[in-house]
């Protein structure tokens, strides 16, 4: 097959870790006989200092031509002072909204070598295996009325929460979709006895759940489900929830693993697929060698599994990720006494390695 990627690096330690993503595909290529290609863009705070914009109208034209987006992390201090429009997050904004990327999928799964990083009991933790599905372009991020005004005695600062029945319909199908091809449960996560939203995203998904009876659905209330995520993880398969209450969870999730930086993330809707990593910019060790390229290489797993369909090519590129591991190879934050420290650039190459030999 021949696809066009847009790879888009953004900020600190993602101008380190999707190079070895990318490595990961031109190999995928070579071995299946498909054609990638690679095409670079500014993003986020790397954009605002070359042309004053986080979302640049060429880097938003690339991503739209594209087959598919492959993108590092935005942000760091260096840009926290500009004014709410021109931060570098809000190219991530910009993309999800122009791609109609309205479901993020973020899987969270222990590596059984891996179940000591954790800060969780082994007995915790064992076998974990959920994933979070998020609502990604509806909710507070995006409802109006929002901003701040000023006020009698000082300012206002206002956000709304706002879904429709489509938006809570088309995320509830790719749960109820994902939840058939895994372990057919989906717990749908919201606010109902609090929040007329919430109240409405709930009747919502029990409607769509009628055509899916071959999948268990049950209900929680966030803050519940915040707390059985630490006390009973291995009780979830498919957690579905709003914009908000996703971005939480499925950072809390991330972190029963061991390191937020071992899990990837896809955002599929109505055009490319956007493929990344869950962490952010990790400013403090930009430029050091030091971050774990893994979650980002799953990404552009993800990316051969969800959007080009190519199922065996992605668990190879899994296997390799395992077999690393299996040989003990650990960045910073994962490495545990009697393993192998290694850089990003190192770990890559040993993925690579494993990739080609398997």
């Amino acid at each position: 097959m021949d696809a066009t990627i847009a790879v888009l690096a953004g900020d600190g330690v993602g101008q380190e870790i999707v190079p070895q993503a990318v490595k990961l595909l031109q190999a995928v290529g070579e071995r299946f006989h498909h054609r990638f290609e690679f095409v670079a863009g500014d993003v986020g705070g790397q954009a605002i200092d070359k042309v004053g914009v986080p979302l640049p109208p060429e880097t938003l034209a690339l991503a739209t031509r594209s087959d598919a987006v492959l993108l590092g992390a935005v942000g760091g201090p260096k840009w926290e002072g500009f004014e709410y429009g021109r931060r570098p997050e809000r190219a991530l904004l910009g993309l999800r909204e122009q791609l109609g990327l309205f479901a993020n999928l973020r899987p969270a799964r222990l590596y059984p070598m891996l179940a000591d990083a954790s800060t969780l009991k082994r007995e915790v933790i064992e076998g974990i295996d959920l994933l979070v599905v998020r609502e990604l372009t509806g909710g507070i991020y995006f409802g109006k009325p929002k901003g701040i005004k000023k006020i009698a005695g000082g300012e206002k600062g206002v956000n709304t929460e706002v879904y429709t029945t489509e938006e809570i319909r088309r995320i509830a199908k790719v749960a109820f979709e994902a939840a058939r091809k895994r372990r057919r449960r989906v717990t749908s996560v919201d606010k109902a006895n609090v929040l007329e939203s919430s109240e409405l995203w709930r009747r919502v998904v029990i409607e769509v759940h009628k055509g899916y009876q071959d999948v268990e659905l049950s209900h929680m209330y966030v803050d519940n489900c915040a707390m059985q995520l630490i006390r009973n993880p291995r009780q979830f398969d498919v957690l579905v929830t709003t914009n908000m209450f996703g971005d939480i969870l499925s950072d809390e999730a991330a972190m029963l693993t061991g390191s937020i930086g071992m899990l990837p993330s896809a955002s599929l809707g109505t055009h490319a697929g956007l493929y990344e990593p869950i962490h952010g910019s990790a400013p403090d060790i930009a430029g050091k060698n030091m971050a774990n390229p893994i979650a980002t290489i799953a990404s552009a797993a993800m990316m051969l599994a969800y959007t080009f369909h190519l199922d065996k090519e992605a668990e190879a590129v899994e296997h390799a990720i395992l077999q690393t591991l299996e040989q003990g190879y650990r960045t910073k934050d994962i490495h545990s006494p009697g393993a192998r420290l290694v850089g990003t650039s190192e770990m890559g190459d040993v993925i690579l390695k494993n990739f080609q030999q398997g």
